[in-house]
């Protein structure tokens, strides 16, 4: 008897091992072995209401982003990610935050950029992130922290979520959070900044040398004895430098059936501190104007035609301090056949600065052979306009609020996308120890009703480690 218990303590000793162990080779690895992507994009637009010039002037603007980014796996549940990417960009509105300085524009205009320091910057930004998976994959947790910086803006941000999937993987639950802690730097149009630092005083610093002209091209006299003078009395430089942003997301993802998936999204968005741009120049209608160039420009100044006067702001973009946004999205996705799917899309959004919009948006992946897919798109947009904007010359100095940036104008625009994508699950091309699983290019054109016009090209190379 005692060595019949002993076999069978054996054999079941032996039985739970084995299970262990093939459980230990047999379950799948969340991300089977380093994956790199490198990714680059290359964006430019044109359009004629530049914010930093008060609503009128050149909006042309150019970008180039590559990014890299890396997912590591720790072990069978758990991996690393790391995303970092530099953005350099160049800007003929943010240029003419100082109009003057350049030996291209001379006299200075919003409608030709200029050659001085703040032409063009660079971005610089990272995240790190770590998720868990449970054993059975139908738990995940997940955090982040990320940092970015530009020549007036720094960001600091953390977050996190957790996923849990139902029904044998059919029903999915996702809950997430971050935070965003920024700070400006502040840089103000140069004219404003300079009356500051000379105490308003208009025959020193920058405008000693500089003769000011009233709207009807006739020099003023700067001391104030021949009439009325600029003065931006609505002007003062930010005290408040800070800039938090929090949000929460609940998505829910169900797949109906062997062909169709949908899911529901609900973001709140809350931001303190201060949400205006302190580069971004204001007009008031009840103020005087006053200009700096060639007085004979000042009949066409709101025309491209004028290259050589440039009017002195009445002061900056001031916006509330408090902002809650809240969007709703719907996805909807039908697999038709191997050769055809249909991705669809509409989110509502509405804040309590009186923006609401409407967005739709088809995609329809349509497979070519066994490795390459061609995207098609089109992306429908409109929304009404801020509570606080107006365009140039438009707002009263009376007003608490105000902005002429036209992206919280009344507009819709349209947006038209086509692609394709290289796909090689069995990674049969190599570049030294790296197997290419993907390569995909796609480029889109955007129109908006204000008459702002860009387009952006964007590809992507996914490696694998092996």
């Amino acid at each position: 008897m005692k060595n019949l218990l002993a076999l069978v303590f054996l054999f079941v000793s032996i039985s739970i091992s084995a299970q262990t162990d093939s459980t230990s080779v047999y379950k799948k690895r969340v991300l089977e072995s380093t994956e790199v992507d490198f990714l680059m994009s290359y964006y430019n637009q044109d359009g004629d209401n530049a914010s930093v010039t008060g609503g009128i002037g050149s909006e042309k603007l150019w970008d180039i982003t590559p990014t890299i980014v890396v997912a590591y796996p720790l072990n069978d549940d758990d991996v690393l990610t790391a995303n970092v990417g530099i953005s350099a960009y160049s800007s003929a509105s943010s240029s003419n935050l100082n109009p003057w300085d350049s030996p291209n524009t001379g006299n200075g205009s919003p409608w030709v950029a200029s050659s001085g320091a703040s032409e063009g910057d660079v971005w610089v930004g990272g995240t790190f992130g770590y998720s868990h998976n449970s054993d059975n994959r139908d738990f995940i947790w997940s955090g982040h922290i990320s940092f970015s910086t530009e020549f007036d803006y720094t960001s600091t941000g953390i977050g996190g979520s957790i996923t849990k999937l139902f029904n044998e993987k059919n029903t999915e639950l996702h809950l997430g959070a971050q935070a965003y802690i920024d700070f400006w730097n502040p840089a103000y149009p140069y004219e404003l900044r300079t009356y500051e630092n000379t105490g308003g005083n208009l025959n020193s610093g920058f405008f000693r040398n500089r003769t000011i002209y009233n709207q009807n091209g006739i020099a003023i006299d700067k001391s104030g004895n021949g009439g009325p003078i600029w003065n931006p009395e609505n002007y003062t430089s930010i005290s408040n430098k800070g800039r938090n942003s929090f949000s929460t997301t609940l998505n829910f993802s169900q797949i109906l059936s062997k062909r169709a998936q949908f899911s529901l999204s609900l973001d709140l968005v809350y931001q303190q501190g201060w949400l205006s741009n302190p580069m971004q120049r204001v007009y008031f209608a009840d103020k005087d104007n006053y200009y700096i160039g060639n007085p004979e420009s000042i009949p066409i100044y709101t025309s491209p035609e004028n290259k050589d006067v440039f009017q002195l702001a009445d002061d900056i973009e001031r916006l509330p301090d408090t902002r809650f946004k809240t969007p709703i999205g719907l996805r909807f996705n039908y697999y038709i056949n191997e050769i055809l799917t249909v991705r669809s899309y509409y989110r509502y959004y509405f804040d309590d600065w009186g923006v609401t919009s409407h967005t739709a948006s088809i995609e329809v992946p349509i497979k070519i052979g066994s490795k390459f897919t061609i995207y098609p798109s089109y992306r429908y947009y409109t929304q009404t306009a801020a509570d606080y904007f107006a365009p140039f010359e438009e707002h009263l100095s009376t007003d608490e609020f105000y902005t002429s940036d036209y992206d919280l104008s009344e507009f819709n625009a349209n947006q038209y996308g086509f692609g394709v994508s290289y796909t090689d699950i069995f990674t049969k091309a190599h570049i030294w120890r790296f197997g290419i699983k993907n390569v995909d290019l796609r480029y889109h054109q955007y129109d908006r009703s204000t008459g702002l016009t860009s387009w952006i090209i964007s590809g992507g190379i996914k490696f694998v480690m092996q």
